[in-house]
């Protein structure tokens, strides 16, 4: 008794590729990065002018965070504890359409403390942190 045409002898091979396993491991490592790549920034985001720029001109409005050798904070020119210069710069830019601050570091300042200060102006809600540096010409 013969149930149908069927050939028991070449089967053929089945010609369709399989993508099922091939999409599961693609969604598998495209949440692994979205999860790793926020973990993978390092450093303080500042926006450098280039070297054969002008120089700008401060505007009337513009706030400058200056740290002095002495390790003094001063916002423009009054004296700001360190520990509440996030504080006073938020309250700053409250109101402020640009949320941009420059940064005056004596040389001397050692590096660790000026990381420390961009964090606490980049904690404030700045959205542009400009780094003010001295042309060699005036030396």
């Amino acid at each position: 008794m013969e149930f149908g045409n069927r050939d028991n002898g070449d089967r053929g091979t089945m010609s369709q590729i399989n993508v099922t396993p091939l999409v599961d491991v693609m969604l598998v490592l495209l949440i692994i990065f979205m999860v790793t790549a926020p973990m993978m920034q390092q450093g303080v985001q500042v926006n450098l002018p280039k070297a054969d720029t002008k120089a700008l001109a401060p505007k009337e409005d513009t706030l400058v965070v200056s740290v002095e050798q002495s390790g003094k904070t001063f916002i423009n020119s009054t004296e700001v504890p360190a520990d509440q210069l996030k504080d006073k710069l938020t309250t700053m830019l409250a109101g402020r359409e640009k949320r941009e601050v420059f940064l005056k570091a004596d040389q001397a300042v050692p590096y660790g403390d000026v990381v420390r200060v961009m964090a606490q102006i980049k904690g404030a809600g700045v959205e542009r942190l400009g780094m003010v540096t001295e042309s060699p010409q005036r030396r």
